[in-house]
């Protein structure tokens, strides 16, 4: 019985490998430690169309593209007018890639911190249930 149940699991792990109809990602795979073989196999994985209608799913997306683009037209068009479109645009694109990668950092660390906080909060609350129950079955109040 051992053995059936073993044998679903690999062939779920090995459907699991193959990219679906919904391409949803799959995070905690396992590496065959050839790197150039899961190079490949990371690479079949990747669908532009699907990505960008996923992109919306995505912590953090939203919000720092929005930001790098606003930035990005702003300082674009004051360097358009000052400077040259060439100048201009390479300024709009730095821009738009600078501010977006640091909002983007921004909110992922803040993310990290909540769910810090959460994981400690979720490992204390035992602890503190079993503080109240000592507290309401100690009649001496604790000494």
């Amino acid at each position: 019985m051992t053995t059936a149940s073993g044998d679903e699991t690999q062939s779920q792990v090995a459907s699991s490998s193959q990219p679906s109809g919904s391409r949803r990602p799959i995070y905690r795979v396992e590496t065959t430690g050839n790197f150039w073989q899961d190079a490949r196999e990371a690479f079949k994985r990747i669908s532009i169309a699907d990505d960008f209608q996923r992109l919306g799913e995505i912590p953090c997306a939203r919000n720092s593209l929005m930001s790098g683009i606003a930035s990005g037209v702003g300082v674009g068009v004051i360097r358009i007018m000052s400077a040259g479109f060439l100048v201009g645009s390479h300024w709009a694109v730095g821009t738009f890639m600078l501010v977006s990668l640091g909002t983007w950092t921004v909110c992922q660390r803040n993310i990290e911190v909540e769910r810090r906080k959460l994981q400690k909060v979720v490992e204390d609350m035992p602890k503190r249930f079993i503080k109240q129950k000592d507290a309401a079955t100690d009649p001496s109040g604790g000494s």
